[in-house]
């Protein structure tokens, strides 16, 4: 059975930095690609970044590129948001979410199995 735990969410001050972690668990880590995606109250949940089972491919929402970087560490299985110059619009709940192919994707539907979700608040 999949688990995905995240954590490293908080209360920061725009312009500051966080960084998320997710622990995956329950089946080979690096043969999938991950993503991660977030949902403020009243919207729905959206792409935010999403890497390949090798880190060789990334993809960021244009929101957050040049801000936000996925990074991966097989040998943990873990995954990575490292979150720079934060904006009170990034306020959301940040899921982290594994796919079934090697490929990431940028759709909810293309993610299997999703964590719990951990809250970013970003103060102006």
């Amino acid at each position: 059975q999949v688990q995905l735990v995240e954590s490293g969410g908080g209360l920061v001050q725009a312009g500051g930095s966080l960084r998320l972690s997710c622990a995956a668990s329950g089946r080979t880590f690096s043969r999938y690609a991950m993503g991660w995606f977030r949902q403020a109250p009243g919207k729905e949940r959206e792409f935010v970044a999403a890497e390949s089972w090798s880190g060789a491919v990334t993809y960021y929402a244009d929101s957050v590129k040049g801000r936000f970087t996925i990074s991966r560490d097989n040998a943990k299985n873990a995954v990575y948001l490292q979150m720079n110059s934060l904006k009170p619009e990034d306020t959301a709940v940040y899921y982290c979410a594994e796919s079934n192919t090697v490929v990431p994707g940028m759709r909810v539907a293309q993610y299997a199995y999703w964590g719990q979700g951990t809250q970013v608040t970003v103060s102006s």
